[in-house]
């Protein structure tokens, strides 16, 4: 059966947005509505190219889909515009906990950058408040529906600026409110987790849990960067690490693969990869494989026991959800629904929860696939 018109397929007489999902890379900024992004701008007075939200999907859509990290990016421009007032924040915050759970989220982790919403007046301590209410706001709107999803915030320090140590501190002062864990991103290549190391070393020593955007825009040297300097316990894509891979020889189905050091380690060690296939088309990551889905690593680094998540990135951008992800990835390998499962349970067990938490989460997991 293809994909419907909202993304989602039947798969094995189940739909795949029916099924329980967690989402672990998932940036605010990058899933607001276009409706949302429309009446927001009007009330302070923003010129947007396009005035009818399918329009300004359509928009969006387009400038993303470039094979350029850099340009993909210059579109937050606009939705980042819109949320530097609480109201923005919390509306933008509550929207997206309610999209999560239409999509079939149970637990999520959003990230988003407090240091890129200062511009009419907050603080960095205002702003995460601000969303910290809008997800709760979510939260009790989805219970009130019949629902049930828990998401915590990951508190996002920029890559190219000089505020990831105060944002680190941040991070840690809103544990235990919000909270769960700390991540750097924007331009990749050019600005290595080894530029942060002062806050990573703050973070070690505050035994807070970090993820880093590495090998995306940048290969190897990065991804060891993020281990070596960030300690990071996911990669935030992760997806070049395909590059310290080999293959010598096919034999039918079988792959015959020599690993590289760095390869090995990340596959041993079981460190989660935060996998984005479309957003990974969109931004050029998988360009040394090819241009379409088929050729996306992802299926080889599943096939090879890799710790592969399914993530969405950017809601709006890609114009996707993370049951379109999976769909696509049914679509295109064949995957069952014993695979969607492995996925998502991955993903559970890579949640930066306490081992209680994370077993819950992971029985919820199970429970609703054999449902």
């Amino acid at each position: 059966m293809a994909i419907d018109q909202h993304g989602d397929r039947k798969l094995q007489g189940v739909s795949i947005r029916s099924l329980p999902k967690v989402s672990l890379h998932d940036h605010l900024d990058g899933a607001v509505r276009p409706a949302t992004i429309i009446e927001l701008a009007e009330d302070i007075d923003l010129d947007i190219p396009e005035t009818d939200a399918d329009d300004l999907a359509d928009w969006f859509e387009e400038k993303s889909d470039s094979g350029s990290l850099v340009e993909y990016l210059k579109t937050f421009d606009l939705t980042t515009a819109v949320m530097q007032t609480a109201d923005g924040l919390r509306r933008v915050a509550k929207e997206f906990v309610e999209d999560l759970a239409a999509d079939g989220v149970v637990y999520g982790e959003v990230r988003w950058a407090p240091e890129q919403h200062l511009s009419r007046g907050l603080s960095l301590e205002a702003a995460v408040e601000a969303v910290q209410e809008g997800i709760e706001e979510g939260e009790d709107a989805v219970d009130a529906n019949g629902g049930d999803i828990r998401v915590g915030q990951l508190i996002t320090a920029m890559r190219h600026t000089d505020r990831s140590l105060e944002i680190a501190k941040l991070a840690v002062d809103f544990r235990g409110r919000g909270a769960v864990g700390f991540d750097i991103a924007g331009p990749e290549d050019g600005f290595p987790p080894s530029n942060h190391r002062e806050a990573f070393d703050y973070l070690a020593s505050e035994f807070f849990p970090v993820t880093v955007h590495a090998g995306e825009a940048a290969g190897l040297d990065s991804i060891r960067s993020a281990l070596i300097d960030g300690r990071a316990l996911r990669l935030g894509h992760g997806v070049r690490i395909a590059e310290d891979l080999d293959v010598v020889g096919r034999s039918g189905e079988e792959v015959r693969v020599t690993f590289g050091d760095l390869a090995r380690w990340v596959r041993d060690r079981e460190i989660p990869l935060e996998l984005s296939p479309s957003s990974n088309l969109q931004t050029g990551a998988i360009a040394a494989w090819g241009e379409e889905l088929a050729d996306h690593p992802f299926d080889l680094l599943y096939q090879l026991g890799f710790a592969v998540t399914v993530n969405v990135d950017n809601r709006t951008m890609s114009r996707t959800s993370l049951t379109r992800e999976l769909s696509l990835l049914v679509d295109t390998f064949e995957y069952t629904l014993e695979d969607l499962e492995s996925f998502q349970l991955n993903a559970a067990a890579a949640a930066f929860l306490s081992v209680e938490e994370r077993e819950e989460l992971i029985e919820i997991i199970a429970d609703g696939f054999r449902a």
